[in-house]
């Protein structure tokens, strides 16, 4: 990887560890998680979005251990790709997940041919890239999606950093499906539904784009 960034070099060290540590589920353990955050698993939510949709192939950017894209297989996809910076994650998935190929790399730079993927999707990753990256990574996504751009990220209308277990500059809320349509203005938004959380008043957005 040519360019590296602060947010790399922290998720691919030691805190990147003990965030596997803390987050390593089963399929049905996963959604009992969501349910008890959002009160709603996260196989409905892909259901919400992905039914119906004609998909052969899917990159998941910034896959960790694998654990959205056996959410995925559970429902019947295959042909799941992933990328990923942390080699913790990638060799723990080696052992996690079947027919699933995560492979290690960049957001900035990523490692396929223009318009291979029918879907392209981060899961709580964007909002990890420093925002002047963001952009990138953005494009990234859209030049190697031929359908489909999918996310679920934490959602507030404007930028705003927030402390992320007592560190600082490592995480940010904003209007990520407005950055879409800013830095790629061609999609077009297929379907958008906030998730507020259980416990606060925060809430994340699930979003659907189409080349």
């Amino acid at each position: 990887m040519a360019y590296t960034t602060k947010q790399q070099d922290f998720w691919s060290g030691r805190f990147g560890k003990g965030y596997n540590n803390r987050n390593t589920f089963t399929v049905k353990g996963f959604d009992g998680f969501y349910k008890k955050t959002w009160g709603i698993t996260r196989t409905a939510m892909n259901k919400r979005f992905l039914r119906g949709l004609k998909i052969n192939n899917i990159l998941e950017v910034g896959a960790n251990i694998g654990l959205q894209l056996r959410q995925l297989q559970a429902l019947g996809f295959d042909h799941l790709y992933g990328i990923e910076i942390q080699r913790d994650a990638i060799e723990r998935a080696k052992h996690l997940t079947k027919d699933i190929n995560i492979v290690e790399g960049s957001s900035f730079d990523l490692p396929f041919k223009s318009n291979l993927f029918d879907l392209v999707f981060t899961s709580g990753v964007l909002i990890h890239i420093h925002p002047k990256d963001q952009r990138t990574a953005i494009r990234e996504m859209f030049r190697v999606s031929r359908k489909y751009l999918w996310g679920f990220e934490y959602y507030n209308p404007t930028l705003q950093e927030i402390p992320y277990r007592g560190n600082r500059n490592v995480l940010w809320k904003n209007d990520f499906p407005g950055l879409f349509q800013k830095y790629c203005p061609s999609l077009k938004l297929i379907k958008k539904v906030y998730y507020p959380y259980v416990a606060d008043g925060n809430r994340d957005v699930m979003y659907l784009f189409k080349k």
